[in-house]
């Protein structure tokens, strides 16, 4: 028997912070689409302009572009109007104040086996030449809560590829991301449920 379809109204409001093409939100907006994740996304915020945010407004998603930094009086305004619950960053590349109330709910995937790997400037394509540079047979992604350092806070979930011999950057990527778009929906669901519990990283 079929799970019994989510209603609007259970559905969590969640805002999505960007820099870059999008996939990820893609990728949820495709789940919530499928009745797979219960959120919607009430808000897409692009800290330029990017295909992310282009394919944002493809899907009728409210679209803000913010370049630079956010004040935290500005972020606060903008997910108190949109009506967000959570935030949910997917390849965003600035390091976001965590706003008054937001404690817990401010959710980041990296693509590595976070403490490993992460902190300022890990992102793209460097990571993964990080991973390979050190010799690890293993990688993967990490969801994690956010607080005020890169890529620190409590870890919500991990999945592991290998590295094989002769990887290069983009093919480690490659890997890595088929895991990132299982593990970000699945974190997603348990902490909109409340059903998974953090762990210190």
């Amino acid at each position: 028997m079929s799970a019994a379809p989510i209603t609007p109204q259970e559905r969590a409001p969640i805002a999505v912070f960007l820099s870059g093409s999008g996939r990820t939100l893609v990728n949820l907006a495709d789940r919530i689409a499928a009745g797979e994740l219960p959120a919607r996304i009430v808000l897409a915020v692009a800290s330029r302009e990017c295909l992310g945010a282009q394919r944002a407004r493809e899907r009728d998603i409210p679209t803000r572009v913010v370049e630079g930094d956010l004040a935290p009086g500005e972020l606060s305004r903008l997910l108190e109007e949109a009506g967000a619950q959570w935030v949910v960053l997917a390849g965003y590349t600035r390091l976001l104040p965590i706003p008054p109330g937001f404690e817990g709910r401010v959710v980041n995937i990296h693509p590595a086996l976070l403490p490993k790997f992460g902190g300022p400037g890990m992102f793209g394509p460097r990571v993964h030449q990080a991973v390979i540079d050190a010799g690890e047979t293993e990688s993967g992604c990490t969801v994690h809560l956010c607080d005020d350092r890169y890529d620190a806070g409590p870890i919500v979930l991990q999945k592991r590829c290998p590295v094989l011999p002769n990887d290069t950057p983009e093919e480690l990527a490659a890997r890595v991301f088929e895991l990132e778009r299982e593990a970000y929906p699945e974190a997603l669901r348990g902490l909109i449920a409340g059903s998974l519990k953090p762990t210190a990283p």
